[in-house]
């Protein structure tokens, strides 16, 4: 087990490259077994999930090599096989089996997903779809059963936007008899990328990224060659750690458009945005006004990106108030914040944050992926040196980042931690 340090204080510059995304990443993988020849994603993160994830794969039969960014999936000689715990257990994305394994063969069995703790994230939604379809789903033993004599298309409405709900129905009914329609669908850029690997491998799909998606069943997918989409909410996370510390960051790889609501409020902010095709440029501002914001599905401003703002906004004079409309337990990392000097109090699914403190370093623990990355801001702002624990949620959403970050100018590094340390935090 390790831990991240970082002196605080040192201005960034320079130019950072974003990778694939995160999102994107872990749905594509799974799409794979539903193809009968070989597949191949370009531009993949290296982050932890996909590990995970190319394992699943190879534990069901598929042949799998993974070239640095490049992913080679053999998934003809796949058998249903039961993933009950293990790995499904590290990633919430592990749900993504289901509807790819359904789809394909009709039956699957896998474990309860895990991830980040975020409070309730049912899967209601999901196994709506199945049934709908004409699967019949039962949760034995903390493993859900996924079972069909035969995949229908039907009319499936969302009762609440759900990117996983969108994406796992589509996987499951690409290949279903006639024609799925799912209404109140999710609109994020990774469904409308999901959607390119499955019509590239021949599925017909018409509407992803509106909230009516149209699916024709085929009879068969194949192989093919796909490159992912840059990762939007590193990309957001690299504009926000330049909007606090920033002396004029350059931000490569990225689709602006997928990034206009966070681009509205670092303006708002009085921070110097420029956009073009592939870059975004983070220019030095050195008197920040407070914002409120609210967290709303796409286009809307990411619940993903609330927490490394929330550490942005504690260089703010003024009061800001942060709400949460989706995840109302994602305010985990403010007591870690508060450890580091930060002025903020948490009322009902609302953060106030009161930007008049000067962050200190300290030893502060990631709860979650993003709270890693807000803690990693603050880190960078800070006086003196923040250790960072709970390495384990920013590697998997964040790729190659301590080496990032350097790059830019920051000092930042990863120790392993002592036998003392890891029975404090196992106690704690």
């Amino acid at each position: 087990m390790e831990k991240l340090k970082i002196a605080g204080g040192y201005p960034l510059k320079g130019t950072i490259k974003v990778s694939g995304a995160k999102n994107s990443a872990v749905a594509l993988i799974p799409a794979t077994i539903l193809a009968d020849s070989p597949v191949r994603i370009e531009g993949l993160p290296d982050i932890s999930d996909v590990d995970s994830l190319s394992g699943l794969l190879e534990e069901i039969g598929g042949k799998v090599m993974l070239d640095n960014d490049v992913m080679h999936v053999d998934p003809s000689k796949m058998i249903s096989m039961p993933l009950p715990n293990g790995k499904v257990k590290k990633l919430r994305a592990s749900y993504y089996l289901m509807g790819a394994m359904l789809g394909r063969f009709k039956k699957a069995v896998i474990g309860l997903p895990g991830g980040c703790h975020l409070g309730p994230r049912p899967i209601d939604q999901h196994i709506k779809g199945f049934e709908a379809l004409g699967a019949k789903v039962t949760n034995e033993q903390g493993a859900l059963y996924l079972r069909a004599d035969e995949l229908k298309g039907a009319r499936i409405y969302l009762d609440v936007v759900s990117v996983g709900a969108t994406i796992n129905i589509m996987l499951a009914a690409v290949m279903a008899e006639g024609r799925t329609v799912i209404e109140n669908a999710a609109k994020e850029p990774e469904i409308i990328d999901v959607a390119t690997l499955l019509t590239n491998m021949g599925a017909k799909i018409k509407g992803a990224g509106t909230d009516v998606i149209r699916i024709d069943g085929v009879e068969r997918l194949h192989g093919c060659q796909h490159t992912i989409i840059p990762d939007r909410i590193e990309a957001g996370t690299f504009m926000i750690l330049g909007s606090a510390i920033g002396e004029g960051v350059l931000i490569d790889n990225v689709i602006p458009h997928h990034l206009e609501s966070l681009t509205a409020k670092l303006r708002e902010m009085g921070v110097p945005v420029e956009t073009s095709d592939e870059q975004v440029f983070i220019g030095k501002s050195d008197k920040l006004k407070p914002v409120d914001v609210k967290t709303l599905v796409y286009p809307g401003f990411p619940t993903d990106l609330q927490q490394p703002f929330t550490s942005l906004l504690t260089r703010v004079e003024g009061s800001s108030i942060v709400t949460d409309t989706i995840y109302s337990a994602r305010f985990k990392h403010i007591d870690e914040l508060r450890r580091m000097n930060a002025n903020i109090k948490v009322e009902g699914s609302s953060a106030i944050v009161n930007g008049s403190s000067v962050l200190q370093g300290a030893r502060v623990k990631a709860s979650d992926l993003r709270a890693g990355a807000a803690l990693v801001i603050a880190g960078l702002m800070a006086e003196g040196i923040t250790e960072v624990t709970g390495l384990e949620h920013i590697d998997r959403g964040y790729s190659g980042l301590v080496d990032k970050l350097n790059g830019l100018g920051a000092t930042i590094w990863r120790e392993k931690l002592t036998d003392q340390e890891i029975e404090q935090l196992k106690s704690s």
